[in-house]
């Protein structure tokens, strides 16, 4: 098995895996990092979503071996207490029912807040269209990532 040292949520994690596992099955089994999670398999529903490099990306499609030299950021590395503006707002809101897709969820829109602190409902949507939510609790992801745009924009932790 080759061996990788991936920084994940800051820290140096060695791992032994097959060169062509998906990044998603090296958090959650090799690391125990199971808040992100398994939804469709082939990159279309946005539940596995983590950072890489702080970029939004689809963890079951990318192989452990790509993301060698680069910063993974898990929805556990957000924040370690679970007080990202965004994690706050998504409680406030009651925005899970099943909560299975929110942790895919709640790492897209913190990358798109870092880039649109001011985000209208168009650009919400534009941004969050890939991640799906069998819930359907689209008007609340809405109205969570508005107030936490608010909170980020008076300086709130991020």
């Amino acid at each position: 098995m080759p061996h990788y040292n991936l920084k994940v949520n800051g820290q140096v994690r060695p791992v032994d895996v097959a060169a062509d596992t998906p990044l998603l099955w090296v958090l959650r089994d090799s690391l125990e990092l199971v808040g992100t999670k398994f939804g469709c398999g082939i990159g279309q529903c946005g539940a596995c979503t983590v950072h890489l490099n702080g970029v939004p990306m689809r963890s079951c499609q990318i192989a452990v071996s790509v993301v060698t030299g680069m910063e993974v950021t898990t929805i556990e590395g957000l924040s370690n207490d679970g007080s990202h503006p965004l994690q706050k707002a998504w409680c406030d809101h009651d925005v899970p029912q099943c909560g299975y897709c929110q942790s895919g969820q709640i790492m897209t829109a913190a990358a798109f807040l870092k880039g649109t602190p001011k985000p209208t409902d168009e650009e919400i949507d534009g941004a969050m269209a890939g991640n799906l939510c069998r819930c359907g609790t689209y008007l609340r992801i809405r109205a969570a990532i508005k107030d936490a745009a608010v909170v980020l924009q008076k300086g709130g932790v991020a």
